[in-house]
């Protein structure tokens, strides 16, 4: 069975950081690339970061960048997301969703990837 499961989420005051994990089971882990999407309510679900399969190559939404990072251990079939400097405007559902196998680049479509997580809650408070 192919199956996504997040954890790390919670409530965090502006300015603040967490840690997202996303550990696989039943996917060709290692040759897949990965991402993080968000959904916040009332609103599309949207890219934030992603990473190819052999970690070579990140991608990060503009809105994110210089503020998460993406990485990965495929020896734990888990990727990760470090969120720092949280701002209000972040809170959403964040999901992790694996996609192409052995692609050098990240795509940034929901339509690119075929297996997403359940979802984990990042409510920042001002």
């Amino acid at each position: 069975q192919v199956q996504l499961v997040e954890s790390g989420g919670g409530l965090v005051q502006a300015g603040g950081s967490l840690r997202l994990s996303c550990a696989a089971s039943g996917l060709t882990f290692s040759s897949s690339t990965m991402a993080w999407f968000r959904q916040a309510p009332g609103k599309e679900r949207e890219f934030v970061a992603g990473i190819t399969w052999s970690g070579g190559s990140t991608y990060y939404a503009d809105s994110v960048k210089g503020r998460f990072t993406v990485s990965r251990d495929n020896a734990k079939n888990t990727v990760y997301l470090q969120m720092n400097s949280l701002k209000p405007e972040d809170t959403a559902v964040y999901y992790c969703a694996g996609g192409r196998r052995l692609s050098r680049t990240v795509a940034s479509r929901t339509i690119d990837y075929y297996i997403w997580g359940q979802g984990t809650q990042v409510t920042v408070s001002s």
